[in-house]
């Protein structure tokens, strides 16, 4: 994948976050004002005083916004479920190119802190030398991730263990980040990957889930300040 269609994924992951965003946002306000008395003129963020018209209908409100975020963690298992009928094609990136926000003594540290993936990580993974090496992997991600927008420093790791024919000599026992790997169906992948038919399948879903949690939680989070 180029750099071009890297920079072309993003925005189109970008614009559709948007359109989802704002067709749940619009539907969820349809339903609110469904169910609003018929006599109240307010807003679903007003203050009410207790047991008012108003009131009730806030509380009648974080009824249904709960009801909406209990569906949630059901249609996520339904996306991991999904990705069972997928296997590892043995390309070799994501044991040749590991990418992470942390340092190595940053993972070093989160690790003495009993973070469990940290210490799963440094086990599995150790830095690059330098970046030439890495660009050898996945140059166009490399390209990609040092022209972006994006705020911060990415490091790169990789596993010693994986052969020349991208094999794992220890497959079996392999750590659960890599048994787990990739676990959401947004990040990027590379074309040959095993998973990107599960990717191609659940991203939207994916998309949708995510915006519906944000929409929902920033209702609830307004009205329990309020109610």
């Amino acid at each position: 994948m180029s750099m071009e269609n890297l920079s072309s994924h993003l925005a189109d992951l970008h614009a559709n976050y948007r359109k989802i965003f704002l067709e749940y946002s619009n539907s969820l306000l349809a339903q609110i004002v469904d169910i609003r008395p018929k006599s109240l003129d307010g807003e679903i963020f007003d203050k009410y005083p207790k047991n008012s018209d108003g009131n009730l209908w806030q509380l009648s409100v974080l009824k249904l916004i709960d009801s909406e975020l209990s569906k949630i963690p059901n249609e996520l298992q339904a996306v991991k479920d999904l990705r069972k009928n997928f296997h590892c094609a043995c390309c070799g990136v994501c044991c040749k190119f590991a990418v992470s926000e942390f340092s190595p003594v940053e993972l070093k540290q989160k690790a003495n802190q009993g973070d469990n993936f940290a210490i799963q990580f440094i086990k599995t993974f150790v830095p690059y030398e330098n970046l030439d090496e890495v660009k050898k992997v996945f140059p166009q991600y490399v390209e990609f991730l040092q022209n972006s927008e994006t705020d911060g420093k990415y490091y790169f790791y990789h596993c010693l263990k994986v052969t020349r024919e991208n094999k794992c000599p220890d497959y079996a026992k392999r750590p659960q980040i890599c048994r787990d790997f990739p676990d959401n169906p947004i990040a990027f992948l590379p074309l040959l990957c095993g998973y990107m038919g599960w990717k191609q399948k659940s991203e939207i879903k994916m998309l949708e889930l995510n915006a519906k949690s944000e929409i929902l939680h920033f209702y609830k989070t307004k009205l329990l300040e309020i109610v």
